[in-house]
């Protein structure tokens, strides 16, 4: 197989930028990276990480997920049109009570998160379908399998992108079209700093007195332990993306943090959904003293093991 074309979005930070600088610094050069984002004044950090690559196996262009006509003149400017392997990465994120965010707030969420990806796949599927060939890769999350306290609409945005993805999967595959769901846990990246210190801050007026002593003394302090015991870096994230994408067979999902994964099979050990019910409200409600026990292991594990992930 030739050098294969990879249309990246969400490129100027985060996971989007880590992805497009490893591929087009690919020691084999087997791929051509057209990294793209919504404001091009946003570069200089890609620019930078893309280092020798720029302008040689890594291009910038602008793409807004939101814009239709944006997606159509960024691949229209592309040779042929051809897009081997879409790796759809823009996004954004939304924490705190219900009460206190507004539906416009959640309408712009699931407008980039869930209808930016409809749009991309739009785009580009009538063209693989026509080459019989392609990859349609999505940074999903655990929390399209699993949902978490205080991350409601966000959770709801990525089980919408898991459905929408397990549905066209098998449709694509009759194309000879590959599905990916790259689904990390908690990443340390500036998107998930921004998230919690907007958190921080948030005003908490339109919700009770109660909610909002465990969104700010229970949630938020839980949520960065989790993080600095079970958090990925983007580097780490981006090499198990890598593993995805050069796959003689990729599978449809694929969590990139093995210490996640018992979170989210205790979904499947019980159809009635009390199980992991049960267990998140203990959790986070009942055993504290449990929790920072078991991140304890977790973390000490991590540091002696490293944790080799393995694909499938």
């Amino acid at each position: 197989m030739g050098t294969r074309r990879v249309l990246v979005t969400g490129c100027s930070s985060g996971i989007g930028l880590a992805v497009a600088a490893r591929l087009a610094k690919d020691e084999l050069r087997r791929f051509k990276v057209v990294a793209t984002m919504r404001d091009l004044k946003k570069r200089g950090p890609l620019e930078k990480a893309a280092g020798d690559s720029l302008n040689k196996t890594l291009e910038i262009k602008e793409l807004d997920a939101c814009c239709e006509a944006s997606i159509k003149e960024c691949v229209n400017s592309l040779p042929n049109r051809r897009v081997d392997i879409l790796v759809s990465n823009a996004g954004v994120g939304m924490i705190g009570p219900l009460e206190c965010q507004s539906i416009a707030a959640m309408k712009e969420l699931f407008d980039t998160n869930f209808f930016g990806l409809v749009r991309l796949v739009k785009e580009v599927l009538p063209d693989m379908k026509q080459r019989q060939s392609g990859h349609i890769v999505v940074m999903s999350s655990v929390m399209g399998i699993q949902g978490l306290l205080f991350n409601d609409v966000y959770s709801a945005s990525k089980f919408a992108v898991e459905g929408f993805c397990e549905s066209l999967a098998v449709q694509a595959l009759k194309f000879n079209i590959k599905t990916t769901l790259v689904e990390p846990g908690p990443v340390m990246t500036e998107f998930e700093r921004k998230v919690y210190e907007d958190a921080e801050m948030m005003d908490l007026s339109e919700t009770d007195e109660e909610t909002a002593k465990i969104f700010r003394e229970v949630y938020l302090p839980y949520s960065k332990k989790v993080f600095t015991s079970l958090g990925q870096t983007t580097e780490e994230v981006t090499e198990q993306t890598l593993k995805v994408i050069t796959a003689k067979d990729p599978p449809l999902r694929h969590q990139t943090n093995r210490l996640y994964t018992p979170v989210t099979a205790l979904k499947h050990a019980d159809p009635t959904g009390r199980l992991p019910l049960d267990t998140f409200y203990k959790m986070i409600f009942k055993h504290d003293n449990v929790l920072n026990a078991t991140l304890g292991v977790l973390r000490m594990l991590q540091r002696k093991t490293g944790f080799p992930e393995t694909m499938g």
